[in-house]
């Protein structure tokens, strides 16, 4: 229980680092490719965010889902790739393959779409080698380059703000 509150403060001293270090540089290339990261706790419809996807634009190919979960033993078969708290290691350190290669993807765009403030789901949204990072909490601004603050149920209110910011940023 020790280490691991330790482990936690270690985890968030080096998210601290990078937000504080890092100077973002958006492209100005179009979204082609999107990455989506979740929390399986506050939203579990992985078709209905394809659609909504596929309905701004973005191919069905060109998406990679990864789902945050609390209990390893709770995973549902439907997403792509998983990731959980013992996936985190000292000072940054991830234990989890598919993890690892989803924030080394670089995508055109980041879709952060939960609104607990978990140091994870932070800590991913952080470490993403994302081109243009959206999201839809506002715990930590610095964490993206677009906040649409809205509750993750209302994900037709989402599809509608995106298609209206992403096109007058000339992202579409």
């Amino acid at each position: 229980m020790f280490l691991k509150r330790f482990r936690e403060k270690s985890n968030q001293k080096y998210i601290e680092k990078i937000l504080n270090s890092e100077v973002r540089n958006v492209h100005k290339n179009k979204v082609e490719s999107v990455g989506v990261i979740l929390n399986n706790d506050e939203f579990k419809n992985l078709d209905q965010m394809r659609l909504m996807l596929k309905n701004v634009g973005i191919k069905d190919n060109k998406v990679k889902f990864i789902s945050f979960i609390e209990d390893e033993k709770s995973k549902p078969n439907s997403w792509d790739a998983f990731f959980n708290p013992k996936d985190f290691g000292w000072k940054g350190k991830i234990n989890n393959v598919e993890l690892q290669e989803f924030i080394n993807t670089e995508f055109d765009a980041l879709i952060s779409y939960f609104n607990h403030d978990i140091p994870e789901l932070n800590f991913v949204t952080a470490l993403s080698r994302a081109n243009f990072k959206i999201g839809i909490s506002n715990h930590d601004p610095r964490l993206y380059d677009l906040i649409i603050d809205i509750e993750t149920k209302h994900l037709h209110v989402f599809q509608n703000e995106i298609l209206k910011y992403l096109k007058v940023l000339n992202k579409i």
